[in-house]
């Protein structure tokens, strides 16, 4: 009875165009949230390098070549890239200054050994959850990540001589040492190796700083060590400015790297532009519901104060607005979460199809966003239904 009279009749034509702009607002928010999260952890658990980082170096021209210009970076170089606002962080890739040499000794594989340099990387520039990344004087093998190439290579070579070709999980139980020496061959050492992890994105075996340091230390006659490799984290949907920099300095890295930095950062951008333009819709659309609201209840200012000198509570008549706009709200966010599973049904297809493979659970930021949107706006509701019925009473 007292939603009709409070309720019923009424011009709704500013009520529906609040409820569709709420509706398309709150699709659109869920939706790019839940991408823009998606894209920032595509490629991420695939490989060892974290997000948005890559490998870079000097371009070799026909200057340095010459030795008219130099290829490694200075302490300085690496400051001035670290300024840059959308730079995270530079480190440098460190290499051996001492003689190692690479032996594989196991009966699955043919014998092969040979002279290499190892390199070292910050571990903050790593995913190494689920690898064991430490090592000290005195251990029982040195833990090493390994590009996969290498493996291409070798079961490449082992199927051309009818030999059984090794899979990563074989690989990593390969009998190899590492035959350490300084430049005269006066010191030498041997030490086991395991493989721990691979690698597409470095093309240099890598090993904890902890073990360079060591073999630096030891082996090493001394030589200032050259930096010819850094790391770069840039900050998430710039990576062009990264780009930008990179030619601007005359640097390169693998393309792949490149185009994954560059595809992250553009659909990044995109997912932003949208998000930015749905929080503005879902804000403009809960302001016409509460000035809706005030509307409604400047109308049945006279019916307002009749019924609360018939005794009925401010309070009930507050829950009765507070109710009414809530599930309103409600109503509206769960059509627009059915609306985004339908978007999300497309999308994951096409992106899919487009060779951008992303996850397709649903992200609990999306879901967060959609609740903090619906608690605001509830909270706004209660405060102005308050202050209105209280101006009456």
């Amino acid at each position: 009875m007292l939603n009709k009279l409070l309720f019923k009749n009424q011009d709704r034509k500013q009520l529906v165009i609040a409820i569709i702009g709420a509706f398309m607002g709150i699709t659109f928010l869920i939706t790019s949230i839940h991408y823009l999260i998606k894209v920032n952890e595509f490629g991420e658990g695939e490989d060892i390098l974290g997000p948005n980082t890559i490998i870079v170096q000097k371009e070799v021209s026909n200057a340095s070549t010459l030795g008219l210009s130099k290829t490694d970076f200075s302490l300085n170089e690496i400051e001035k890239m670290k300024a840059n606002h959308f730079i995270k962080d530079v480190k440098p890739v460190l290499a051996n200054n001492f003689d190692i040499f690479f032996k594989i000794d196991d009966p699955l594989v043919p014998p092969f050994s040979t002279v290499i340099f190892i390199q070292t990387v910050d571990p903050d520039f790593i995913e190494l959850d689920e690898i064991d990344w430490n090592w000290k004087e005195g251990d029982e093998y040195v833990p090493m990540i390994m590009p996969r190439d290498f493996i291409v290579m070798l079961n490449t070579f082992m199927s051309a001589n009818n030999i059984p070709q090794v899979s990563d999980d074989l690989a990593k139980d390969i009998k190899i040492v590492f035959e350490l020496s300084n430049k005269d061959n006066s010191q030498k050492e041997t030490v086991k190796v395991k493989i721990v992890g691979f690698t597409s994105e470095v093309s240099s075996l890598l090993v904890p700083e902890s073990f360079m340091t060591y073999g630096n230390d030891k082996f090493s006659d001394g030589s200032k060590q050259k930096i010819t490799q850094i790391m770069i984290s840039g900050e998430e949907s710039k990576f062009g400015l990264v780009e930008e920099m990179l030619k601007k300095r005359g640097l390169e890295s693998k393309d792949s790297q490149m185009i994954v930095g560059r595809l992250k950062s553009m659909v990044g951008t995109l997912f932003l532009v949208v998000l930015g333009i749905s929080i503005i819709a879902v804000f403009v659309s809960g302001l016409v519901l509460i000035q809706y609201m005030q509307l409604l209840m400047s109308r049945n200012a006279y019916e307002v104060r009749t019924l609360m000198r018939m005794g009925h509570h401010p309070k009930k008549i507050i829950r009765m607005f507070f109710v009414y706009f809530v599930k309103i709200f409600g109503i509206v966010a769960s059509l627009g979460l059915v609306l985004f599973f339908i978007f999300k049904f497309f999308l994951d297809d096409m992106f899919s199809t487009g060779g951008l493979y992303i996850g397709t659970e649903i992200t609990i930021g999306s879901i967060a966003a959609l609740l903090i949107a619906y608690l605001l706006f509830a909270f706004a509701s209660y405060r102005t239904a308050t202050k209105g019925i209280f101006n009456e009473y």
